[in-house]
């Protein structure tokens, strides 16, 4: 499993910013990317979460445990 898997991360659409909007709540708060298409913005959040795995593993600093569920979480970090 590739470190980037155990992250939730999802896209979501905003109605007030009329584009999709990436996430993933336990590396950064709020939105990290947004576009027009839903797709696009899921490959440039993964590419974005990469990135920051692998600084975050260069300069030997330790990730955050994983600690966002779906179920109960999802709407309380797109807020």
């Amino acid at each position: 499993m590739k470190a980037a898997d155990r992250y939730h991360h999802f896209v979501r659409w905003s109605e007030e910013d009329q584009l999709y909007i990436g996430y993933c709540p336990d590396l950064y708060i709020g939105g990290v990317c947004h576009g027009d298409n839903d797709e696009q913005v899921y490959t440039e959040l993964c590419s974005i979460m990469r990135d920051e795995i692998e600084h975050r593993e260069s300069r030997g600093e330790s990730l955050p445990q994983p600690s966002v569920r779906v179920t109960r979480d999802v709407e309380l970090v797109a807020a």
